[in-house]
């Protein structure tokens, strides 16, 4: 099998990843459950794994890396957790239904004001759109780094500084861009950042996390026990015991710090110029062929290794069976859980065939990717 599908979780993992999983399997306790080895090499474990995350992710403290399931769980915790009824916040339409979501509940069920700066037909936002929709309620800006169906990059540090300049905290969702694109929370002016550890980042389903950057309260979604002062009616203030109730999952985070490990050997640069090039011929390969359409905007050769198209007027779901049955290439079609950006392309009915590359992938799978659309397309 040909897999296209990085966008939606890689399969393909370092095999230090998978080695690392297994060994946790049988060596690991419960982190702050114990006092017996098993529960201190977990303790060690999350410590060790919140400093390599916080480098990476350029967070202030090791402290302020809470582990989370993946990203759809830490948007949650940072947006229930920071709102409240009376407050306004500003989102845009490239996103995924991890934001929206949330953001659509608390709207309807918690008072917040919610409102959404449009996005073109190539999928790209207007910047000022965001400043002309702050009020004296502002209280942050929630947006996606990357587009999940168009690759699009959104310039997070004109974002960031612009909610720097109106004292507003600004969320970002890097669940596509978390180990493949550099990120810089203090330079970008991040207040949180949330990610998820089975993308980009090359590690098990399961895993990923909230950043905080400073003196930021965030009220836990979900209480209970965290192995510390147990006596305490309330959840303990201090993070990360604050947002972290239950148990972790620590045979995931393993994996998760061997592939942060692999990430930085490797080099995040090293990587994204892989994935982008493998994407970017993929394009070139297809974006003139008769029939097809490719949808976002190409302009810049800075984006997410995406390619989202559709052949004709054919159901996009029926193009990716054919992929899959007749030539074996793993993509995926439908609406990806990005309803507002198919809305912009005009792709509510039809869906789109997204194409997505991780560092795994090879040329000659991207060549055999391009030939399957054109034969496709063909007939």
């Amino acid at each position: 099998m040909i897999y296209l599908d990085n966008a939606a979780t890689t399969m393909r993992k370092p095999s230090c990843v998978v080695e690392a999983v297994a060994k946790a399997l049988t060596s690991l306790g419960n982190a702050s459950r114990g006092a017996h080895e098993g529960a201190l090499n977990s303790n060690r474990l999350l410590y060790r794994t919140r400093g390599k995350l916080a480098k990476l992710f350029g967070c202030p403290g090791s402290e302020q890396v809470i582990f989370t399931n993946n990203s759809t769980e830490a948007l949650n915790i940072a947006l229930s957790g920071t709102l409240k009824a009376g407050d306004h916040v500003i989102t845009t339409a490239l996103e995924h239904n991890s934001v929206l979501r949330p953001l659509y509940r608390l709207n309807r069920e918690g008072g917040v004001a919610l409102s959404i700066v449009p996005a073109d037909s190539r999928g790209c936002i207007d910047y000022s759109e965001i400043e002309k929709r702050i009020v004296p309620s502002t209280r942050e800006i929630v947006c996606t780094h990357a587009s999940n169906l168009t690759g699009n990059l959104l310039d997070i540090d004109r974002i960031g500084a612009i909610a720097r300049v109106h004292g507003l905290l600004f969320i970002l969702d890097a669940s596509q861009t978390a180990g493949a694109v550099p990120i810089d929370m203090a330079a970008s002016g991040i207040s949180l950042l949330c990610f998820t550890g089975h993308k980009s980042m090359m590690g098990p389903q399961g895993t990923g996390g909230l950043c905080i950057n400073g003196d930021i309260d965030v009220e836990p979604l979900k209480v209970g026990g965290t192995g510390v002062q147990s006596y305490l009616e309330e959840q303990p203030r201090e993070y990360p015991t604050r947002l972290e109730a239950g148990t972790l999952n620590g045979h995931g985070v393993a994996g998760l710090s061997a592939a942060v490990d692999f990430i930085n050997a490797t080099g995040i640069d090293v990587i994204h110029a892989h994935e982008s090039a493998l994407a970017r011929r993929f394009y070139e390969g297809v974006v003139r062929l008769p029939g097809v359409r490719v949808y976002g905007d190409f302009s810049s050769r800075d984006r997410c290794p995406i390619v989202a198209l559709n052949v004709g007027d054919v159901d996009s779901a029926l193009v990716c069976d054919a992929l899959a049955r007749d030539y074996g290439i793993a993509t995926r079609a439908g609406a990806h859980c990005a309803p507002l950006m198919h809305r912009a392309l005009g792709t509510e009915a039809q869906g789109a065939v997204r194409f997505s590359f991780g560092y795994f992938n090879t040329m000659e799978e991207t060549d055999a990717a391009i030939e399957a659309v054109r034969e496709i397309a063909g007939r």
